[in-house]
């Protein structure tokens, strides 16, 4: 079964790291608190920032956080990372037989409740922010 992305807890991570240190972080350090390779923490800094959620200065290292973490949700964290295809967190198989009752419909059945299941998951999402979760760190 495949999961949804890593980023998503990964990105996460980082913003809270951001948040909660009150010195200027490295990407190793960072990818040392996340116990992963610094690139793949550079890529995931990279979409943080192209989504308008940190700032990223080159050279020395160091990133901050260009919202509070009041307003950053983790609806906004799980959208700038591209965690699912084309805005769709479920999809169906392709091509089911036409001449089959099930699979002639099960596409358009499925479809509506995935899509109910999906709102209301990035509903939950929208609710946390980033302080919340902070809050909750011992």
């Amino acid at each position: 079964m495949k999961q949804i992305s890593t980023r998503f807890s990964m990105a996460v991570h980082i913003l809270s790291l951001i948040a909660v240190s009150s010195n200027e972080l490295t990407g190793d350090f960072i990818a040392g608190s996340v116990n992963t390779n610094p690139v793949v923490i550079r890529r995931i800094m990279g979409m943080l920032k192209k989504a308008g959620l940190l700032e990223v200065r080159p050279g020395v290292g160091g990133a901050a956080l260009l919202k509070t973490p009041e307003d950053i949700t983790l609806l906004d964290v799980y959208r700038a990372v591209n965690v699912i295809d084309d805005s769709q967190l479920f999809r169906v198989h392709e091509d089911p037989n036409e001449n089959c009752q099930v699979g002639r419909n099960i596409e358009m059945v499925l479809q509506s409740e995935l899509s109910e299941a999906q709102s209301a998951m990035e509903l939950r999402l929208a609710q946390t922010n980033l302080s919340n979760l902070i809050s909750r760190f011992e």
